[in-house]
C-alpha cells in the first residue's frame, strides 16, 4: 500500500517554529546578565519549585541554582520552594540547600487550599516578587541550569515575548530500562490530540505539558489557574487567547530526567487535562466540534539526529464513519 503524502504543518505554525524556537546555547549567561541590567526592575527573576515529597531531588536542584545562577552569576533574584504538604524532609532539604521555603497553606491563609499543582503555582505569585516568574518541577534529576537560563533568556532579550516553555527529549526510565522517546505519555495520548484538534496554533509546542516555563508576572496575574494537573494546558491555551501566538516561544534545553507516574496516576492526570480542555471549549462556545473549530491534523515531534533540533511530522486525523451495514443496499439485498 502506497503511503499517502502527509499534510504540511499550518503555515502560521511553521513560521512560528522558525522564529520562536531556540536552543539554550543561544542564551549564554553573560548575555543574559547584560540584558538583565538593561531591563532594570523588569528583569528581576523569581524561580519557583512546587514540591510534594521530593526529598531525593529538590536539594540538588536548589543547590545548583543557588551556586550557578545566584552566587556565581547573579541572574536569579529569589529562589522559592512552595511545599504543598510533604511528609518527608522536602522542606528541610530545600532550606538547607539555600531556598526560601514557604508552605502552601501559609500563603493566602483565609482561603482553604485546594489539592493540586496548579493551586501551588497560583499561590506562589503571592510569595514572589520577580517581574519574570520561572517554574521548575522539583523531581528533576541530573538538573542543568540551562533549564532556567534557556527559558528566562528570551524574556530578558525580547520585551515582546510573554511566555516561554522548555522543550526536551523525555526518555522513559523504569526498572533499569530506558526508552529514548517513551516519556510524555499523557502529552502524546491526550494533550497533543486535544491541542491539534482545537487549538492548532499551539501544535508547534514540543512539550505543551512540560513543567518548566517562564512568563512575565503581568501575564500570569491575568490568567486563571486550574488547580490540578490541567494547569499547564490551561495556562498555554489562555495565554494564546490573551496575548497571541507570537508572544509565546520555546527553547530546547536537552534531556529531562524525572520520576515517572504509574498508569493509574497517568489516568487521573489525563482526565484532569481533558476536563480542563472541555472547560475552555465551553467557555469560548467551541464545544461543538464543527468543521470551523476542529483542525483534523496531528503534529508530532522527534529529535533529528542530523540537526540540533526537533523535526515535525504531521498526520491526518480521520473521522470517517460508515453507516450501519443494514442501511447498505448490497447488504440488505443479500
Amino acid at each position: 500500500m502506497t503511503e499517502q503524502p502527509r499534510p504540511d504543518v499550518l503555515p502560521e505554525v511553521a513560521s512560528w517554529l522558525r522564529r520562536r524556537s531556540w536552543a539554550a546555547a543561544d542564551y549564554p549567561v553573560e548575555r543574559l546578565l547584560a540584558a538583565k541590567r538593561a531591563a532594570g526592575s523588569a528583569g528581576t527573576v523569581s524561580v519557583v519549585l512546587p514540591a510534594l515529597d521530593e526529598e531525593p531531588t529538590v536539594g540538588d536542584i536548589v543547590a545548583t541554582l543557588r551556586s550557578e545562577l545566584m552566587e556565581r552569576h547573579p541572574l536569579v533574584d529569589e529562589l522559592v520552594v512552595v511545599d504543598s504538604g510533604s511528609v518527608d524532609r522536602t522542606a528541610e532539604t530545600a532550606r538547607s540547600a539555600g531556598a526560601r521555603v514557604v508552605h502552601r497553606d501559609d500563603i493566602l491563609p483565609r482561603l482553604p487550599a485546594a489539592p493540586g499543582k496548579g493551586e501551588v503555582l497560583w499561590r506562589s505569585l503571592l510569595a514572589t516578587s520577580g517581574a519574570i516568574v520561572c517554574f521548575v518541577d522539583a523531581d528533576l534529576r541530573e538538573f542543568d541550569p540551562a533549564f532556567v537560563t534557556g527559558i528566562v533568556g528570551p524574556l530578558l532579550s525580547d520585551p515582546a515575548l510573554q511566555l516561554v516553555k522548555a522543550m526536551y527529549d523525555r526518555p522513559l526510565e523504569t526498572e533499569g530500562a530506558v526508552v529514548p522517546a517513551g516519556g510524555g505519555r499523557v502529552t502524546e495520548l491526550v494533550a497533543r490530540p486535544l491541542i491539534n484538534l482545537h487549538w492548532p496554533q499551539l501544535s508547534g509546542f514540543v512539550q505543551p505539558l512540560g513543567g518548566e516555563y517562564a512568563a512575565r508576572r503581568t501575564l500570569l496575574e491575568r490568567l486563571p489557574f486550574p488547580t490540578g494537573y490541567g494547569v499547564e494546558l490551561g495556562l498555554l491555551v489562555d495565554a494564546l487567547e490573551e496575548v497571541g501566538l507570537d508572544a509565546l516561544a520555546q527553547v530546547d534545553v536537552g534531556v529531562r530526567h524525572h520520576r515517572h507516574q504509574d498508569g493509574q496516576a497517568l489516568g487521573r492526570m489525563a482526565a484532569t487535562i481533558y476536563r480542563t480542555a472541555l472547560e475552555r471549549l465551553d467557555r469560548t462556545h467551541r464545544l461543538k466540534a464543527g468543521e470551523d473549530l476542529v483542525h483534523p491534523l496531528l503534529t508530532q515531534f522527534s529529535r533529528d539526529p542530523g540537526t540540533r533540533g526537533f523535526t515535525a511530522h504531521t498526520h491526518e486525523v480521520t473521522a470517517l464513519e460508515r453507516p450501519p451495514m443494514r442501511t447498505v443496499p448490497e447488504y440488505a439485498g443479500r
